[in-house]
């Protein structure tokens, strides 16, 4: 795996890896991302309870979005940088009101503070890599060359 080669690139790898890490923790170790998540762990479940299925489920898109994200980072995949600023926002959105609405503990803020932070940071550093691409042009490319120039 090559490291990234932009400000946005190093957002999103960031991201990638902490989603890989975190889906790969609550496939191993279930009960510690519930705890990190604020939620209680009851010694035993209830019959119907299908926390642990959701848990899995939930874990394992979280690996594969930090797959995902890697893969991105890896092959510089600007378009999907910008995606990822919009669709963290909404996440941003859905886990705000979830905690406002007493559906998700107070702890839960925590994931959609991270999203909202990182879609943020990954729109600046779109932003910044755009502005150092756009110098870079400036300084390199040379104006027009004059016609009597041009003939010789």
């Amino acid at each position: 795996m090559r490291l990234p080669r932009s400000g946005a690139g190093w957002t999103i790898a960031v991201f990638g890896l902490l989603a890989l890490l975190l889906g790969a923790l609550g496939l191993i170790w279930p009960e510690t991302q519930l705890r990190l998540l604020g939620f209680e762990v009851p010694a035993e479940r209830a019959p119907g309870d299908y926390t642990g299925t959701f848990l899995t489920a939930s874990s394992m898109a979280s690996f594969n979005m930090g797959v995902y994200y890697l893969l991105a980072v890896a092959t510089e995949w600007r378009p999907f940088y910008r995606f990822t600023v919009w669709f963290r926002l909404v996440t941003f959105t859905v886990f705000t009101i979830a905690v406002l609405s007493d559906v998700a503990p107070d702890r839960f803020f925590a994931v959609a503070a991270w999203e909202g932070l990182g879609a943020v940071a990954t729109a600046a550093g779109l932003w910044w890599d755009a502005r150092r691409a756009g110098a870079a042009t400036d300084d390199s490319v040379p104006g027009p060359v004059p016609a009597t120039d041009a003939a010789r």
